[in-house]
């Protein structure tokens, strides 16, 4: 069972593999009993057809582990400056940050940004 895991964590693309192909929306906590992760997850879950329509991955770095994604936690608190509370962002296609909160983002608002994009007008052309 934990060579399984082992090896379905390393097949995970990372951060940068995804860049040009993916959105990523990273969703960080310090703790799976985060009150704003479960929210920020009741949300994603409610969206799901309209996030996959959109190239959407989310990346749940949640206290030392991450998931979505082959990158390591420690690596991604580091590169995008995360503090040890919650946190959630919006990067682009290009690997830009286009949104930040200490707040689950709502679907509403994740959808309007991101059908914003240039790549997102392009593709829907």
């Amino acid at each position: 069972m934990v060579i399984l895991l082992a090896v379905a964590l390393a097949a995970s693309p990372t951060l940068a593999q995804m860049r040009w192909d993916r959105r990523v929306l990273i969703v960080a906590a310090p703790s799976p009993q985060d009150p704003e992760l479960a929210e920020q997850r009741r949300i994603l879950d409610n969206w799901t057809t309209k996030r996959d329509e959109r190239d959407l991955t989310v990346v749940e770095i949640v206290g030392d582990q991450v998931r979505g994604a082959g990158d390591n936690a420690p690596a991604l608190r580091r590169k995008f400056r995360l503090p040890p509370t919650f946190t959630a962002i919006l990067i682009g296609k290009d690997g830009g940050e286009n949104l930040r909160s200490a707040h689950p983002f709502p679907a509403v608002v994740l959808e309007r940004t991101i059908d914003a994009m240039p790549m997102r007008r392009a593709g829907r052309r």
